[in-house]
């Protein structure tokens, strides 16, 4: 597992906490403890663990699409439950990455790939929220950056009637493997 790196998407208190700003509720809910498992058991091999997340100004032009959500230095913009216990207490190690992103990809204009490709990383394995938007545009940059890619099907969740749609898209499009 040295070579492989878990994505952890927007599992945010805005997309995930019933009082979040684009919640996805209840769904979210209840893929936060897989979440956390996978996180441990990244780190206990070695493997490195990103937490990808949104991270937008109060004036952000993406707030003309989408509710309020996110915001810098707000109680939304932090993980959601567990996990921002998980993080604050593994946050200063080696191979536990935070990359704020302003675009649904997290692979745009971040620094994501450098930080995985210097620690030797192949394979991705992507969780989080929303399976049809930010994990399908994170797969598709992992894929267009050259690693192998794995998509959690326990680990992720949407707000939409699209989840199995674009999985079965990730595996066709991407050669993603669905776990």
């Amino acid at each position: 597992m040295k070579q492989e790196a878990l994505l952890i998407v927007d599992m945010s208190n805005d997309f995930v906490d019933d009082q979040g700003g684009l919640s996805v509720g209840k769904p979210a809910q209840s893929i936060a403890s897989y979440i956390l498992e996978q996180a441990n058991r990244f780190l206990q091999n070695g493997g490195v663990v990103a937490v990808c997340m949104d991270a937008h100004q109060p004036d952000d032009l993406h707030f003309t699409r989408w509710p309020v959500h996110n915001v810098v230095g707000t109680w939304g913009s932090k993980l959601y439950g567990e996990l921002q216990d998980w993080f604050e207490r593994h946050q200063d190690e080696q191979n536990v990455l935070y990359i704020p992103k302003e675009n649904y990809n997290a692979f745009f204009r971040t620094d994501l790939e450098e930080q995985l490709c210097s620690r030797g990383i192949q394979k991705v394995h992507v969780v989080g929220v929303c399976t049809d938007i930010c994990d399908f545009l994170t797969i598709a940059g992992a894929d267009a950056c050259g690693f192998q890619t794995v998509i959690h099907r326990q680990g992720v969740a949407t707000f939409t009637e699209q989840q199995e749609l674009f999985l079965e898209h990730m595996k066709t499009c991407f050669h993603t493997e669905v776990v």
